[in-house]
């Protein structure tokens, strides 16, 4: 079992652009993040949520620490499949934590938020694919899709929403079907159920746009947000 794991993993992360993960977050969560030396999904941080809409992001006080979650997009109830409803897809997503496989994914993400929000700061944690996923991979998830977005035409998409587009590691490659990725340059993201620990142990870099609030304990890692932009455009 743990061999074919491996296989998978090692298979995941072959090509030279898929070796790093990455993590999109607020600047001023590091330090949350920094203490405990985890990441956590937004049903940890919010147990009574139960599906519903956020329509801002949140502050959230996370054992006398706080941590800002996200506001949910609008998913149209036409991208769902017709056995989930969108408050149900949407309690799945929030019991996950989110990765981007490519840093061209991660920058999409980020480059959309620093136009929504341009006062804000924000940070890329990269973290190593292989053992990421090896430490945690009876929680895995991929997805071919970019699981929380609102697509504008969603009658014109080739797919519907519901956690069976949601596939577990251990059965990449082996359930065909249109909706789930089956090579690795489908997978636009990679999803961890309810936290990620000892972040330290995969991380590579840090990438934020305001170095000086920078938790001090990842700080040799730390780079200036440009550097990742100038890197994904060489």
């Amino acid at each position: 079992m743990l061999a074919d794991i491996a296989a998978i993993i090692d298979r995941i992360t072959k090509s030279d652009n898929r070796k790093s993960v990455f993590h999109f977050t607020r600047a001023k969560n590091l330090a949350a993040l920094s203490h405990f030396d985890e990441i956590w999904s937004s049903k940890r941080m919010l147990p009574d949520s139960d599906g519903e809409r956020r329509l801002s992001s949140q502050a959230v006080n996370y054992e006398g620490v706080e941590v800002t979650v996200n506001a949910h997009l609008r998913i149209p109830a036409d991208m769902m499949e017709s056995n989930c409803t969108v408050e149900q897809f949407r309690a799945c997503l929030d019991r996950h934590v989110f990765f981007w496989p490519t840093r061209q994914d991660c920058l999409k993400m980020l480059t959309t938020y620093q136009r929504r929000e341009p006062a804000e700061h924000f940070a890329v944690l990269e973290l190593d694919a292989s053992s990421l996923l090896s430490a945690h991979w009876p929680s895995v998830r991929l997805s071919k899709y970019d699981s929380g977005s609102s697509p504008r035409f969603p009658k014109h998409c080739q797919y519907r929403k519901s956690p069976d587009m949601l596939v577990p590691l251990t059965d990449f490659g082996h359930k065909p079907h249109p909706a789930v990725p089956v090579n690795p340059s489908e997978i636009k993201e990679i999803l961890i159920e309810d936290q990620v620990r000892h972040i330290s142990k995969f991380l590579k870099t840090i990438y934020i746009d305001n170095l000086e609030d920078q938790p001090s304990r990842w700080l040799g890692c730390a780079k200036s947000l440009p550097s990742l932009l100038v890197s994904a455009e060489s």
